[in-house]
């Protein structure tokens, strides 16, 4: 009992002590006087009202519902010069509509020359290596970079928008004709389907070698995993 009575009287002194802390906080005398605590700011608290005669700005192009898209404006075409010398019509064709504002042109072109550069290696080392690599991405922007910097390249861009890369095509993005992969692993397998999903031609790779499919008239789906990148043979392509 004496420790029960004991336990309770010193709840009851350290509340009456609180008590007398949180009436001093409030009359003024403490440092910490006039700073009384706001409420947590919730994450779905309204966004703040634009500044006083801020406006938006009437040049950036307009997003979904009106509102103003976040992509930088370009530089005008009269204003694409470089820091010395002049760019070539081709090289100012190539930069149009490319340059964000703030940034070098020449920077952008380099870019542009450094994909040349990278298809100028690939053809030397296989041909079919650099459609292949244009194909599936892994070389960007090679369309504007050939029409417009090195144009020899123009029949690897062609034969590249014929091909097709590792995934699901379907429809309007099939072409019937003969086809080979450019660079299988050993897990390339490839299925086409048509009408209620039959399957009409499939196979495997596994030894890793080069192979051909053909996609007929009637395939609605042509599906390839594995296998990189497929080019037309023939006249398909």
């Amino acid at each position: 009992m004496r420790n029960t009575f004991l336990a309770g009287a010193a709840v009851v002194l350290a509340t009456v002590a609180l008590a007398a802390c949180g009436s001093s906080s409030d009359d003024g005398g403490g440092a910490g006087a006039g700073k009384a605590a706001g409420p947590a700011v919730s994450s779905s608290a309204a966004p703040s009202a634009p500044a006083a005669g801020a406006e938006a700005d009437p040049s950036a192009p307009a997003g979904p519902e009106g509102t103003r898209s976040s992509e930088p404006p370009k530089i005008p075409t009269d204003r694409l010069t470089p820091a010395t010398g002049t760019f070539t019509k081709k090289q100012k064709e190539y930069l149009t509509d490319r340059v964000p504002v703030g940034m070098d042109p020449a920077a952008v072109l380099q870019t542009g020359q450094e994909t040349c550069d990278r298809l100028d290696y690939l053809v030397k080392v296989d041909r079919d290596t650099a459609v292949g690599a244009v194909v599936t991405g892994e070389i960007t922007g090679a369309e504007p970079a050939v029409t417009h910097l090195c144009p020899r390249h123009k029949d690897l861009v062609e034969r590249a928008s014929h091909g097709y890369a590792d995934g699901t095509h379907r429809d309007g993005e099939l072409r019937p004709g003969r086809y080979r992969d450019v660079s299988p692993t050993a897990n390339c397998t490839w299925e086409v389907t048509g009408p209620g999903g039959k399957v009409l031609a499939s196979g495997s790779s596994h030894d890793g070698k080069r192979t051909t499919l053909t996609i007929p008239e009637a395939a609605l789906a042509f599906t390839s995993t594995g296998c990189w990148a497929w080019l037309p043979e023939g006249g398909n392509g």
